[in-house]
């Protein structure tokens, strides 16, 4: 192949000599230190789980992004998942047991506490921030699958060590493990299931494509991995059942979604002057739920008007439509002045 050597050449010889700044993967002992130190349950492990799932659990509560994303950056859970991905890769079992017991203690930790302030505060209410976080789809799988890719290569590369905690807040493992515990204590069975499953996404995401990038840099051999591999790949064969249907109601809703607001806005004559706020729609077994919230003058709509809204809505996509629409008054008052300039 000679125009392989001739880029080759080209390359190493067009911008001087610094094949020096080539980099290696660190040595195999120097990852394992690294591998089993943040694979132990220690007490900084622990201290700061907690603290970072009470931050996530307030921030839920709280509905505030913000906090939420804090929470992921102190949050040190990666460590135990990266040293399962590591130990399959080795086949080191008796890492991938402490690794195990680490999550598993680590998780639980997260899940309690939640409970105990979702108790203590009162709160009934599910907010955007926990409902984000009860609906995975594939989206999220890809998403744990990338984050996986980037935890195990930075793990094992000095140079970009520094992007750790960005892999911690893109793929947002303690979240989930919040919305269990409050879940739990409201008895909201489907949102623990949907939290529940989110988690197990993230989890088995992270560890297979982690596996994978491990064994590209050279780290065990894909015969000792193939159990680990096999068996998580088992896994996501599963939940990616799930998920795909998530997602394929997610596109659908997103379809209807527009479908009602280009009728609502362009062809629906009681909608001409007003606002449209907010729009919801759900699909559910007996049809969809439309809930709308908008802002129009008083006397601007009637119950006629309405239900001639929701035939129209029935006609045009096809299946029955529970309509519930919020009405908030607005009123416009207008001061002008004579010509003398007095009101």
């Amino acid at each position: 192949m000679r125009w392989r050597r001739r880029v080759r050449r080209f390359w190493w010889s067009s911008s001087g000599d610094w094949r020096w700044l080539g980099e290696k993967p660190i040595p195999v002992a120097s990852l394992n230190r690294l591998v089993w130190r943040d694979s132990v349950p220690s007490l900084s492990f622990f201290v700061m789980l907690s603290l970072s799932g009470i931050i996530s659990t307030l921030g839920l509560l709280a509905d505030s992004t913000a906090v939420v994303i804090g929470a992921m950056i102190i949050a040190p859970l990666m460590g135990p998942i990266l040293g399962i991905a590591y130990a399959a890769a080795v086949a080191n079992r008796r890492l991938l047991k402490r690794a195990a017991l680490t999550l598993l203690i680590g998780s639980l930790t997260t899940v309690l506490s939640a409970l105990l302030i979702c108790q203590v505060a009162g709160l009934r209410d599910l907010n955007d921030e926990i409902r984000m976080r009860t609906q995975p789809t594939l989206l999220d799988l890809g998403v744990a699958l990338g984050a996986g890719v980037a935890g195990a290569f930075a793990k094992s590369r000095k140079s970009v060590a520094d992007a750790f905690p960005g892999v911690a807040i893109a793929v947002a493992l303690i979240p989930p493990l919040s919305v269990m515990g409050i879940g739990l204590a409201l008895s909201d069975w489907e949102t623990l299931g949907g939290s529940s499953l989110l988690f197990i996404t993230n989890l088995a995401g992270i560890i297979f494509s982690g596996i994978l990038t491990f064994l590209w840099q050279r780290y065990g051999s894909l015969e000792r991995a193939q159990g680990g591999i096999a068996f998580v790949g088992m896994v996501i064969a599963l939940i990616g059942i799930p998920l795909g249907i998530s997602l394929r109601n997610l596109l659908l809703q997103s379809n209807i979604r527009q479908q009602v607001r280009e009728l609502l806005e362009n062809q629906l004559d009681p909608f001409e002057k007003t606002h449209l706020r907010s729009l919801r729609v759900r699909q559910r077994r007996q049809g969809l739920e439309v809930d709308i919230e908008i802002s129009a003058p008083p006397q601007q709509m009637t119950e006629a008007d309405l239900q001639r809204v929701q035939n129209v809505l029935q006609d045009t996509l096809g299946q029955p439509v529970a309509l519930q629409v919020s009405l908030i008054p607005v009123q416009q008052f207008q001061l002008s002045t004579d010509p003398e300039g007095q009101p």
